[in-house]
């Protein structure tokens, strides 16, 4: 899978609060949730964010509680991948469960500036900043992983598989 998107920069140990707050922990209905994505670190984020854009942030992203809102507010904002150095454990099943592609990236990371364009293969794991020319190499998402992020994560796969194998 091919993503290209404007990039969001964020800095490092954006936990999960920060992702969505508490205060909208009320709902889990992801378009409400998208309303207040990363507010707290950029108050304008929820408006300036487009659809297919990509979040570009230092070590630890999604670190804190283990809320699946987080994952889900991002995507449902639009953001279609989250690059950093490193995820924290949680964040990175649940994305995954979602079918939000994260990539570790620690050079990635540091050679990509906010409003960036930039091309993911998830498939090699090749990043490649449209903008500089420069490429970064993540780890590929296994076959497995990959067939789960394209399904929208996991209970679409399953229901997926649920229909191959019923039919």
């Amino acid at each position: 899978m091919i993503i290209k998107g404007k990039v969001w920069r964020f800095g490092a140990n954006v936990d999960t609060d920060a992702i969505i707050p508490a205060r909208y922990m009320n709902t889990s209905v992801p378009e409400e949730l998208a309303k207040h994505v990363m507010e707290d670190a950029d108050p304008q984020f929820p408006q300036k964010v487009g659809q297919g854009d990509i979040i570009v942030a230092d070590k630890n992203f999604g670190c804190g509680s283990s809320r699946e809102h987080a994952p889900i507010a991002i995507k449902a904002a639009g953001v279609a991948a989250v690059i950093a150095p490193t995820f924290a454990r949680i964040f990175n099943r649940n994305a995954i469960n979602i079918g939000l592609p994260i990539l570790e990236s620690p050079e990635a990371a540091t050679g990509i500036k906010e409003g960036d364009i930039v091309e993911i293969n998830t498939d090699t794991g090749v990043i490649k900043n449209i903008t500089t020319g420069a490429e970064f190499q993540a780890q590929p998402f296994p076959e497995f992983m990959q067939k789960l992020i394209a399904a929208g994560g996991l209970m679409a796969y399953v229901k997926e598989r649920k229909k191959e194998n019923h039919a």
